[in-house]
């Protein structure tokens, strides 16, 4: 049984870890305690967290979840900087491909549980085995098409091979919550339970999953996310590309704007 807890568990600000006696491990992002915010600062938090949970063999299971069972809820984009700038995006570019390639990489089972928002970075979420949400709970992308910025950080590789092309394209360009039951609908959410249970399903699951020999949980995981994590290799540091020059463009013609109208103010 599993009961010593790791250095690197009490080592973040943004990620709670907690594991039980049977090696099913929690992690909970947060911000202060509350629904997690996404910052500069969780960006780069994220992908060593993340790389620590995949190389830890104590870990038997996964649970991914947020606080107060919403996940991320919005960004700040005033933590970020100028994305025009090549030395402010070039460690976004490359903490976006490795926080996916981190997840990617846990080789054990990951179920994902949602209660109510996942409006940031739901690509995290899919690249869990199974998801299980709560009826209450909505799926959105509040932070690219809809803010002005190509969705090129992995949202669309993981939409489009969990949902199919064609409605993770509606889901990115015509960004609108999708509630539970349309989610489960598409085969993106496995189950649909009632409010405030999705996180003690998800326990149920993990208990039925240790039934399963060790080698076999592995070995399934490492199977499953094969094909998945081939997409993320291939596609993702491109989309990141695209969406740097679409933030610098569009942080650009703000600037622009600003400009005129402080212009048309003075002549005034």
């Amino acid at each position: 049984m599993q009961t010593a807890q790791p250095d690197y568990f009490t080592a973040y600000q943004y990620v709670k870890l907690s594991r039980d006696a049977n090696g099913v491990l929690t992690v909970s992002l947060h911000t202060n305690g509350g629904p997690c915010l996404m910052t500069a600062q969780t960006h780069t938090e994220f992908v060593e967290a993340f790389y620590r949970i995949s190389q830890d063999r104590a870990n038997k299971i996964v649970i991914l979840t947020g606080a107060g069972g919403d996940f991320i809820t919005d960004v700040d984009w005033s933590s970020w900087g100028n994305p025009g700038d090549p030395g402010i995006w070039s460690p976004i570019h490359d903490e976006g491909v490795q926080v996916l390639e981190n997840i990617a990489n846990i080789r054990v089972p990951v179920i994902a549980a949602v209660e109510g928002r996942a409006h940031v970075h739901t690509d995290y979420l899919l690249l869990a085995n199974v998801i299980v949400a709560a009826e209450g709970a909505t799926f959105q992308d509040v932070a690219h098409f809809a803010a002005g910025v190509t969705p090129g950080d992995g949202i669309f590789t993981t939409w489009s091979y969990r949902a199919g092309a064609g409605r993770a394209e509606v889901f990115l360009i015509n960004p609108h919550p999708v509630p539970a039951r349309t989610a489960h609908e598409w085969g993106v959410v496995a189950e649909v339970t009632p409010n405030g249970k999705a996180l003690a399903r998800a326990h149920e699951l993990a208990a039925l999953y240790l039934k399963v020999p060790e080698i076999t949980r592995r070995n399934t995981r490492i199977h499953f996310i094969q094909p998945l994590k081939e997409r993320i290799v291939r596609e993702v540091g491109y989309g990141l590309s695209l969406e740097g020059a679409s933030a610098a463009d569009l942080v650009k013609s703000k600037q622009t704007k600003s400009e005129r109208q402080a212009s048309t103010a003075n002549v005034a």
